[in-house]
């Protein structure tokens, strides 16, 4: 009978206990660099948020109520708007925030509920929209209308349809006129606004460059184009 040598089995199953272990290595090497990726990766973000927020102050804090009420009118692309209002009315801080106790014909800062404040605000700047469309004035002149009444919306669909600071001038002293004692500045003949001391004819310019700067901040699904285009 012929004897045939067989090749040793143990050498073979170290062998591949070998590679196994090298590919179990390199797994847990991949895993290891793929998990430090990630966490690098939020930390970056948790940094760019922190840069978003601290370029709109207090306002931040109160981004996720304004979006939820606007969508509760169906104004939901108008979040960068309201925050920009917020952030030229009072930079997010007090009871009213959006300075929205005069339009329920209440004294300034009658209000010091936040959410209530905001739930006035947007239910006013949605009257201001629908207006405004209706009038068929350009988005500068319905912003203006947040600082001077609806009436400013009117004043300028009467003349043109298009906000300009000279004609925002002219409807604050018409006010004025009515009421000069209300209306003086406070009597301080240095405050730039006077003598047109009825509202801010440089509010609509000033809530623009503050939409300029959160929708160059923040993410792209925060805002609107419209408005942004409006400008």
């Amino acid at each position: 009978m012929k004897y045939t040598k067989k090749k040793p089995k143990k050498k073979k199953q170290v062998q591949r206990n070998f590679n196994l272990a090298i590919l179990l290595f390199i797994s847990f090497i991949g895993f290891f660099l793929l998990d430090r990726f990630l966490e690098l990766y939020n930390e970056s973000l948790k940094k760019m948020n922190v840069s978003v927020n601290s370029s709109i102050g207090e306002v931040a804090k109160y981004t996720p109520i304004i979006e939820g009420e606007l969508k509760k009118v169906g104004l939901e692309g108008h979040t960068v708007t309201v925050a920009a209002l917020m952030m030229q009315e009072s930079r997010g801080k007090g009871g009213d925030p959006m300075q929205a106790s005069e339009s329920l014909g209440l004294a300034p800062n009658s209000i010091q509920d936040p959410q209530q404040s905001i739930q006035q605000g947007v239910k006013y700047y949605q009257r201001v929209v629908n207006h405004g469309n209706k009038m068929q004035v350009d988005f500068p002149t319905i912003i203006q209308s947040y600082n001077m009444g609806i009436g400013y919306i009117d004043f300028i669909a009467k003349n043109g349809g298009k906000h300009s600071e000279e004609l925002a001038k002219k409807f604050s002293m018409i006010q004025v006129e009515k009421n000069p004692q209300t209306y003086d500045c406070g009597g301080d003949k240095n405050n730039f606004r006077y003598p047109y001391c009825y509202g801010d004819f440089t509010y609509s310019t000033k809530v623009a460059k503050h939409m300029e700067s959160i929708t160059v901040s923040i993410p792209d699904n925060f805002g609107e184009e419209n408005s942004k285009r409006s400008f």
